[in-house]
């Protein structure tokens, strides 16, 4: 797989489906390696893949993250074939255990502990039965990985990680507990607003869905973050740490920071500088 320097992580839960297909095919003419597709509560992301994919030609289609309660071990190894099958070389297979809350709370499932639940999964698809048409080659698997162990395991029994909201320090500390080999493919926010009070105010507009949550907290707090920088929507230096913002001369340098750490791809999340 030919996976360039660059992707774009988005949300296109908001899109009609062709409008989807438009926007990718865009995002393909520009020069972007690949699009990450998130799941929460919207459309399934390997439907919208298969579809996607039928409407590009070179861009490779990843998610960015597939929640694993959200399908057994079978349902999710059929699906990483047969899209290995249907775009060859175009496919990244990006797994996660999402949040106590999506999964107790919203789905009605009991939450295990992450390191466990995850193995125990990987274990699992790989004997998973499987009787349609082998792809050529699998698609590579990543996972929404933050903190050591769970690193450890996307290089052990996955081919890289996918890690969210995360400064260059920690690619540089994730590109060191998973070793040269794996792919590591770290999300980026950014903003091409100039004025720091609005770039800051949009900025925590975007991130309070993600600061209370305690998957991103105590992976944070490795890097000298306190509990303080979290209350109020996030301290400056904490906002300043997740979204970029700026002039595109500085969004460039901070996204090379994360490839000069170690990333093997940087998948850019951009904020609207109107809000929207």
């Amino acid at each position: 797989m030919k996976l360039g320097r660059i992707g774009v992580w988005t949300w296109l839960d908001h899109l009609h489906a062709e409008e989807a297909a438009g926007f990718t095919r865009r995002a393909e003419d520009w020069g972007y390696s690949a699009l990450w597709i998130p799941e929460a509560v919207g459309r399934d992301p390997f439907s919208l893949i298969g579809f996607l994919a039928a409407r590009t030609r070179r861009i490779v289609l990843a998610t960015g993250i597939a929640n694993i309660y959200a399908r057994d071990p079978m349902t999710t190894k059929a699906i990483w074939k047969t899209l290995a099958e249907l775009a060859p070389d175009r496919f990244i297979l990006g797994l996660g255990v999402s949040h106590q809350h999506l999964v107790s709370g919203v789905r009605g499932h009991d939450y295990g502990k992450p390191l466990t639940v995850m193995r125990n999964y990987l274990e699992a698809v790989g004997k998973a039965l499987y009787m349609g048409c082998e792809p050529e080659r699998d698609a590579p698997i990543v996972l929404g990985a933050l903190r050591d162990k769970m690193l450890r395991l996307s290089a052990t029994a996955a081919q890289g990680a996918h890690p969210y909201l995360v400064p260059p320090e920690h690619t540089k500390r994730a590109r060191g507990v998973l070793g040269p080999d794996a792919l590591l493919c770290p999300e980026q926010m950014v903003l091409a607003e100039t004025d720091p009070s609005k770039a800051r105010e949009i900025a925590r507009a975007n991130l309070k869905v993600y600061l209370g949550l305690p998957n991103y907290q105590n992976n944070l707090k490795q890097f000298g973050f306190v509990d303080a920088d979290f209350a109020d929507g996030g301290s400056d230096r904490l906002v300043d740490a997740l979204v970029c913002w700026g002039e595109p001369d500085r969004i460039a340098a901070h996204i090379e920071a994360h490839l000069e750490a170690g990333a093997d791809h940087v998948c850019i999340q951009a904020f609207r500088p109107d809000g929207a």
